[in-house]
C-alpha cells in the first residue's frame, strides 16, 4: 500500500509545485513482459483535496512519439502515461490514458473490450496539463523529459469525498514508439502485454 498525501485544494498554478515539494515519489518499474525490455525512467506522485484526486507523472525517455490529436484514437501507441483505478461505488473500472502532448482517454470498463468512453461533459471536469506544447511530435534523443498532472474529480469515481482507500495501477507505454514498453507500477502477471486486468492493481490508502 502506498499512503496518498492530503492536500487542502488544487490550483492550477501551484498543483505541480506543491506535489514536487510535498508528495513522495514512486517509480512505475515493473518491466513484466521479457521481449519489451526498455525501461524509460518513470514516476508518479499522488494526493487528494476533499473532492479530487491528482496524479502526477514525470518521464525521461529516448522516443517522444504523440500523433494522437483526439481520445478516440490510439493514445496508447503515443508516449503515454495511464492510471487505472477499480470503481469504488460498482463494478467495473476507469482508465485514464494521456499521452505526453495532452491527449487523453478516459471510460469506465468492465473488461479491455467492454467500456463506456466518458462524454464531452465528463471530460471537460478532468483538469490535465503538461510541460510540452499541444502539436504533433516525433522527438528522438537520449534524455528527453517530460511530466503530466491530470486531477479528477471523485463524482467522476461514482463517489462524493475520498474513500479510505483505492486499487489502482500506474503505467507507461508506448506501442509504436522505437522501443516499445509497458511498465506498471503493480505487477503484472500475464503472458503478454495487457493493463486491462484489476486483479493485479495495488493498493493506496488516503492519509
Amino acid at each position: 500500500a502506498r499512503f496518498v498525501r492530503k492536500i487542502e485544494q488544487f490550483r492550477n498554478d501551484e498543483i505541480r509545485l506543491v506535489m514536487l515539494d510535498r508528495v513522495e515519489s514512486h517509480s512505475v518499474a515493473c518491466v513484466n513482459w521479457a521481449e519489451y525490455p526498455y525501461a524509460p525512467k518513470v514516476s508518479f506522485r499522488i494526493a487528494h483535496s476533499d473532492d479530487a484526486l491528482a496524479v502526477m507523472f514525470e518521464v525521461e525517455e529516448e522516443h517522444l512519439r504523440a500523433v494522437a490529436m483526439s481520445g478516440e484514437e490510439n493514445v496508447g501507441e503515443d508516449s503515454c502515461v495511464e492510471f487505472f483505478v477499480e470503481s469504488p461505488a460498482a463494478e467495473g473500472y476507469f482508465n485514464f490514458e494521456v499521452n505526453c502532448i495532452g491527449t487523453m482517454l478516459a471510460a469506465h470498463r468492465q473488461s479491455r473490450t467492454e467500456a463506456t468512453l466518458f462524454n464531452a461533459e465528463q471530460m471537460s471536469k478532468i483538469r490535465h496539463f503538461g510541460s510540452l506544447q499541444r502539436a504533433p511530435i516525433d522527438s528522438r534523443g537520449a534524455g528527453q523529459k517530460w511530466w503530466m498532472v491530470e486531477v479528477i474529480p471523485f463524482s467522476l469515481l461514482g463517489i462524493d469525498r475520498a474513500p479510505k482507500s483505492l486499487r489502482c495501477n500506474f503505467y507507461k507505454c508506448g506501442d509504436k514508439c522505437d522501443r516499445p514498453h509497458f511498465l506498471s507500477w503493480s505487477p503484472i502477471d500475464k503472458p503478454e502485454p495487457n493493463f486491462h486486468c484489476p486483479e493485479f492493481f495495488g493498493e493506496v490508502v488516503m492519509a
